[in-house]
């Protein structure tokens, strides 16, 4: 098993990019969430050949046991914690099948609270950080990857097992970057490829956050996540202020 949480989209592309390079075919179109999945789609699962590809934002306190008992390769993204709240913030405004939300000032409050689906930001942050040492666990952030794309293919092909060589490197990285996979979306996703690719951009939050909203949430990362290893793998002080 191959199991992404979190910074969903963009990376369910990259890996799937990832596995066609190397002819581990995924034909389904369906995003592989497993907290959606049915009856049907669970017993297809299961069914199917190794190595399979899934992804899921459930709290990993939360996930099958099944994925710490088979030594399950775990890719977790992380973006940070203010792109997130936007990011975030417009996917539930702008998705059809979701109602929308009240208003940005309603909607940090609620997402500040954890009052949001799949729950607590630093829930999730402080949950993952414990697992940072498991060797079947890899960590990587979103705003490393906007930098070096190259490199985080690299370690990601790595950690599960896909050998790449610098010219498939290259080439998956040419056909993976969020503007590149925005172009695409409307074969991939249909009408939801603008709602799923926005911006895929860093300090987006600057055109979002008033200065008392700015300091609540450097409060917060401070309280949960200063001097931890994943606090400082999301750089904050580069990316929040």
């Amino acid at each position: 098993y191959l199991l992404l949480c979190a910074g969903f989209n963009w990376m369910v592309g990259v890996t799937k990019i990832i596995a066609e390079a190397t002819q581990m075919k995924n034909e389904s179109k369906m995003p592989p969430l497993i907290e959606f999945f049915g009856p049907e789609v669970l017993k297809a699962v299961v069914e199917a050949p190794s190595p399979r590809f899934l992804g899921t934002h459930l709290h990993p306190d939360i996930m099958p046991s099944s994925f710490s008992e088979k030594k399950t390769k775990t890719v977790v993204v992380f973006r940070n914690p203010k792109d997130t709240l936007v990011s975030y913030y417009h996917f539930c405004n702008n998705n059809p099948v979701l109602p929308s939300v009240e208003s940005w000032d309603s909607f940090f409050s609620q997402f500040m609270k954890g009052d949001v689906a799949w729950g607590s930001y630093f829930d999730h942050a402080l949950a993952w950080n414990q697992r940072m040492d498991d060797p079947n666990v890899l960590v990587v952030t979103y705003e490393d990857l906007k930098q070096d794309l190259g490199a985080g293919i690299r370690r990601i092909s790595g950690f599960v097992g896909f050998s790449l060589t610098e010219a498939q490197v290259r080439q998956v990285a040419a056909a993976s970057t969020f503007n590149a996979m925005k172009e695409s979306s409307a074969n991939s996703h249909g009408n939801m490829g603008n709602v799923i690719f926005r911006k895929g951009e860093v300090g987006d939050w600057r055109n979002h956050f008033s200065p008392e909203q700015s300091r609540e949430m450097d409060e917060a990362f401070n309280k949960h996540l200063a001097g931890t290893k994943l606090g400082a793998k999301l750089d904050y002080q580069r990316h929040c202020q």
